[in-house]
């Protein structure tokens, strides 16, 4: 039965009427698309991580890491080995070393590596012979590699014994990887009788959380005691303000395609008013009508998630690209694309759901019109108004939203602040329901501003005033959405900018690290701050130890800091605590890492060391950019001793007064090699501040596609709207309207829209930007200083240009409009 009605109605309405349903099917795709390029480019990031650990341990139980890169002492595989209940201690070497102009990531093995049941343990198939090959690696197909070859890492060179090109050896870091004996790997990273990684497997029947609670209890806080996904964990935190923004942009594409979708069935139930009310008369229910108008809807938005999914999956490919190598340089993961499993399925619900919730706002009307009230205008039943009541609603939940946007901003901490944006945009539909009418007005009144023809289109705004509100909204939320995300965006970015600006005191900076990253690279040649004193021009050079470090549960980046230096934790510190932090009395947090850890000034900081666990009072909490990781600065003694880091990784040369710098950096250049990269405090600036920048580009590319999402939204209910006009334009010609006159009914109608939508969308947008860097100052934990910018006004006219643009074609037809096709009666 539901069928036949669908055949018979919904088909037809299709047939007769399928611009609409393809402009509604088009922006439903997008929405789709959207959702799962977001889902795609956070699952990427953080299965890279994880699918690049399963590939190394497999099957093993725990993992011992060390706190950083520094490791810990080989002579702790020997007591985790006699835990009772341990098979096997594999030990493992996992850390990045320059090789050339590149850095590649070095894995050493011994022959225990056999006990592993894991793509690492496959990749090596002749274990024998790569262990009796002197300076032999086994190279993954990534690294462009070939049998024979020789190859400089770190401090040795070295010869390619093998090239891994199976799958399971891609799944390693996308084959960008070479294996070495571990005492090879030791002596390139110059770091002998150091381990990275102990992996552990357990005996048969051996219960995981008391073999846990011994294996730590052997460590007794020189490693971290973890299982084999924690460094996912810490990805997914990595990229949290990543995917919030990603995803709150995302949402809003959902949001427009819904205006659209209520547009497009308010029309089909106003154009089937006269069938509906027959099928009323004839005995069907409201019910049934209301159900077989939702199932169009639904099939319609199922249509369109289903196209979006291709979609979706190419723009996800084509934004892994547009990362910083800022998000994967702690975890040492070439990122690749990995869609999760959830992604298509949770793509298809929302949008179904949009689809739904926008259809049954429009098809309601069925509830409220009497078979014989069908017959009216529109604009002059009840189901063309909002009541009092539901308008109170409406403004109280608007007004709600609003004042709780502002709350959640200030006051939420951490990544949960971000829902103030989303709020805003609730607050300003819901608030947008309870003044319907003056909206609808407000357009009728501008449009009116143009004349004898935009006088014609006010009227057609005054009998339909709900596709006026549905319309003007798409407007609103489009600048509002351009004007919030790019406004804060851009604030974001200068505040990090300046919190940066220490660095720019540095002459020259010499890192194994580019000048885009954290300089937590692999460490300097022992003799190279030596070298370098030498050069002439040279008058001052300050060593720096940077490292990842795993603290609690999370990771974050620990300073080793000396004096002289113009580190960002160190700088950011009062001139009192400076002194103490050299003298290794205490330790400097930033904002975010004393949140979560519960500390303030005055508590004691502990973290897990290769020598035991170590505590420093926190001396000062202080703001910076945590938006990849959270910092705290220590001495540079206290670094070097804890965590067996004799070589600094980044050394700050202060070039003689009168030397030109650019002349001093060249002669570093010739004497560091290849083994380092030389830039200026300036470049080091731009570089992060470039990474910052790149953080936002995903963000701003979605909120360009949505912006053309709704683009086409609007040009599309500009042509529903002359097509429903259809036979009031044939009258207009017939009474002796110009062609001219009657296009310009149509342009005075979308002008009036651009304008009160481009308006109020730069007053939401101006309260979501403002609710957004007060949200981006908890989750970045740096002062996110709120500044309007010009461009806003360029926004606004970028709203009446789209408007314009998009009435275009519907203006055009309305010209071309057939006298005799527009007032006949339609079949």
């Amino acid at each position: 039965m539901v069928l036949n009605r669908l055949r018979l109605f919904g088909a037809r309405e299709f047939a007769a009427h399928w611009r609409a349903s393809v402009a509604s099917v088009g922006v439903v795709a997008v929405s789709s698309a959207l959702l799962l390029a977001v889902a795609g480019v956070s699952g990427s990031i953080t299965e890279s991580v994880d699918r690049m650990s399963l590939a190394i341990a497999g099957n093993v139980e725990l993992e011992v890491a060390g706190v950083t890169g520094g490791g810990f002492d080989q002579s702790l595989l020997g007591e985790v080995a006699k835990v009772p209940g341990v098979a096997e201690a594999v030990p493992l070497m996992q850390t990045q070393l320059r090789a050339g102009d590149r850095r590649m990531t070095v894995i050493g093995v011994d022959a225990s590596v056999t006990a592993l049941d894991s793509d690492l343990r496959n990749a090596i198939r002749n274990p024998s012979a790569l262990l009796g090959t002197p300076n032999g690696v086994v190279a993954g197909a990534g690294t462009g590699l070939s049998p024979g070859r020789s190859l400089a890492i770190g401090t040795s060179t070295v010869t390619v014994t093998e090239v891994v090109d199976a799958a399971g050896g891609r799944r390693i870091n996308g084959g960008d990887f070479v294996v070495a004996p571990l005492g090879l790997a030791q002596r390139l990273a110059d770091r002998p009788g150091q381990l990275d990684t102990v992996l552990v497997t357990a005996e048969p029947g051996t219960d995981r959380a008391a073999l846990r609670a011994a294996v730590d209890t052997a460590v007794d806080g020189r490693a971290i005691v973890a299982d084999g996904n924690y460094r996912t964990a810490q990805a997914q935190d990595a990229v949290a303000i990543l995917r919030y923004a990603t995803l709150i942009a995302a949402s809003l594409a959902v949001v427009v395609a819904g205006f659209l979708m209520f547009n497009a069935m308010n029309m089909a139930v106003v154009r089937r008013r006269p069938a509906l009310s027959t099928q009323r008369a004839l005995g069907g229910s409201r019910s049934a009508i209301v159900g077989d108008l939702l199932l169009e809807a639904g099939i319609l938005g199922l249509i369109g998630a289903l196209i979006g999914i291709p979609i979706g999956i190419a723009m996800g490919r084509w934004a892994i690209g547009l990362l910083p190598a800022l998000l994967f340089d702690s975890f040492a993961a070439k990122p690749q694309y990995f869609l999760p499993g959830y992604a298509i399925p949770v793509s298809v619900v929302c949008c179904v759901l949009a689809s739904l919730v926008a259809s049954g706002a429009a098809v309601r009307q069925v509830y409220r019109v009497a078979p014989i009230e069908a017959l009216r205008p529109v604009g002059t039943t009840p189901a063309d108004t909002i009541g009092l009541v539901s308008r109170s609603m409406f403004g109280a939940v608007g007004v709600a939203a609003f004042v709780g946007s502002v709350v959640v901003a200030l006051e939420v901490p951490g990544q949960f602040a971000m829902a103030a944006a989303p709020l805003v945009v609730v607050g300003a539909v819901a608030l947008s329901l309870a003044f319907v009418g003056p909206i609808a007005r407000s357009v009728s009144w501008v449009a009116g501003l143009f004349g004898a023809a935009g006088r014609l289109g006010a009227t057609s705004v005054q009998r339909a005033p709900r596709r006026a509100w549905a319309t003007v909204m798409t407007a609103c939320i489009v600048v509002a959405m351009v004007v919030a995300v790019f406004g804060a965006s851009s604030n974001l970015v200068d505040s990090a900018r300046a919190s940066f600006s220490s660095l720019a005191k540095t002459d020259l900076n010499v890192s194994t690290s580019s000048p885009n990253v954290i300089p937590a690279g692999p460490a300097l040649p022992a003799d190279l701050a030596a070298t370098l004193s030498k050069v002439p021009g040279v008058a001052k050079i300050v060593p720096a130890q940077y490292n990842y470090a795993t603290v609690g549960e999370r990771r974050i980046l620990l300073s080793g800091v000396a004096e002289g230096t113009n580190g960002i934790l160190f700088s950011a510190a009062e001139s009192r605590v400076r002194s103490q932090l050299l003298a290794g009395e205490g330790v400097v947090l930033s904002r975010d890492v004393a949140s979560d850890l519960d500390l303030s000034v005055g508590s004691m900081f502990e973290i897990r060391t290769p020598h035991g666990v170590q505590r420093l009072p926190v001396l000062e909490v202080v703001d910076w950019f945590s938006v990849i990781s959270g910092g705290a600065a220590i001495s540079l003694a206290a670094m070097q001793s804890w965590f067996d880091l004799p070589h600094p990784n980044n050394l700050e040369l202060t070039v003689a007064p009168g030397a030109d710098v650019a002349a001093v950096a060249d002669a570093v250049r010739r004497v560091a090699g290849d083994s380092a990269q030389v830039f200026t405090g300036d470049e080091a600036v731009d570089g992060l501040s470039g990474a910052a920048q790149q953080a936002t580009v995903l963000t701003a590319a979605l909120t360009c596609i949505v912006a053309l999402v709704g683009a086409i939204a609007l040009l599309n209910t500009l042509m529903l709207a002359v097509i429903e006009r259809k036979r009031e334009l044939g009258l207009l010609r017939a009474m002796g309207a110009s062609r001219r006159l009657t296009a310009k009914t149509v342009l005075s109608e979308a002008a009036a829209i651009g304008i009160v939508g481009g308006l109020s969308g730069l007053i939401v947008g101006g309260f979501a930007h403002y609710v957004s860097a007060s949200a981006l100052s908890s989750f970045a934990t740096i002062d996110v200083r709120f500044a309007e910018s010009p461009l806003v006004l360029v926004f606004a006219l970028a709203a009446l240009c789209l408007s314009l643009i998009g009435a275009l074609p519907p203006a055009s037809k309305a010209g071309r409009t057939n006298i005799i096709e527009a007032i006949s009666i339609e079949s």
